[in-house]
């Protein structure tokens, strides 16, 4: 089974989620909803986008797709940070979405500072999630923090994979630059959790740090420790596409994703005009995901990879 493991929705629905208005006006999120086809800010935009992701998944070239969950921003003391959270898409929204559709799977999204975490986890796991998603630099947990002790502890007990952000992020406003070192999951890979580090840790912009020789040292040192190819097609994060692909070791440390909808751009540098100027001309974005992945040579080992992390049988 192909999987991608890294799919991201929206939704402005009572229950479902909520984006701020900061987002909502934020020249990334037009242009994707210009891109997508979706027009308005109701809770009929959800539908919308849930209809558009169903269709580019079944045309994609992947069995299923793991869609994201996103919680919200939670202060220490476990209370919930309304004013720095401007994206958060419900657990209960993305299960009703894996009931609909076969090919999407739920991605939770549980904060550990939440008081009640380590329930909502259960209530997750209980649920049919297939991993736990962070993005510490704008969610604002600390994955060194003590507080994620419990958490990691039922994770690990719940062979639970916790896919989580490394490196830099520019896509949603963040509370804490320094949170995306991946070096911080080490107390996680340490308590037995399976970690995919996102982007591997490869720089969002060209000024940006480069947290890449921090993820090969982890996936070479611990055999719990993964990366996610999600966005490494995008030119600032393709040098290190470059360098794990170089890495024998480290080439069987990647799961394949996309981080759809964010847009994927063919590597001119290596695949010439002619082959780029083809896949641009692909409209599917997670489907130019792969097309361009596999023109890179990535073998087969790497597009099932994820399912046997992620323990996901062939139906």
């Amino acid at each position: 089974m192909i999987l991608d493991v890294h799919v991201h929705v929206a939704a402005l629905a009572a229950g479902h989620g909520f984006m701020s208005r900061r987002l909502l006006d934020s020249a990334a999120f037009r242009f994707m909803r210009w891109r997508l086809g979706i027009v308005g800010e109701d809770p009929s935009t959800d539908v919308a986008l849930e209809e558009k992701l169903a269709a580019t998944i079944t045309a994609s070239g992947v069995d299923a797709a793991v869609v994201l969950a996103f919680d919200a921003v939670y202060q220490p003391d476990g209370r919930r940070d309304a004013d720095n959270t401007h994206l958060y898409v419900s657990n209960d929204y993305v299960i009703e979405l894996a009931a609909r559709h076969r090919n999407m799977l739920f991605g939770a999204s549980v904060h550990p500072y939440r008081k009640d975490a380590v329930a909502e986890l259960q209530r997750c796991v209980e649920a049919g999630a297939v991993l736990c998603k962070w993005l510490p630099p704008t969610q604002g947990m600390n994955p060194a923090d003590d507080r994620c002790r419990p958490f990691y502890e039922a994770l690990a007990h719940h062979k639970l994979p916790l896919l989580c952000h490394s490196g830099g992020e520019l896509s949603l406003p963040r509370v804490d630059d320094r949170l995306e070192d991946p070096g911080l999951l080490e107390p996680a890979l340490r308590a037995g959790v399976t970690v995919i580090l996102a982007h591997c840790g490869t720089r969002s912009s060209p000024f940006g740090r480069d947290y890449l020789p921090t993820f090969l040292r982890l996936a070479g040192e611990y055999e719990n420790c993964y990366g996610d190819t999600s966005a490494m097609t995008l030119p600032a994060r393709f040098y290190g596409l470059r360098t794990v692909l170089a890495h024998p070791l480290i080439r069987r440390k990647l799961l394949h994703g996309s981080d759809w909808p964010i847009i994927a751009i063919p590597p001119v540098s290596e695949l010439g005009w002619s082959r780029s100027w083809q896949l641009l001309e692909e409209k599917n974005w997670m489907k130019r995901d792969v097309l361009i992945k596999r023109q890179l040579g990535f073998d087969d080992d790497y597009w099932h990879r994820a399912g046997n992390v992620l323990a996901i049988a062939d139906s």
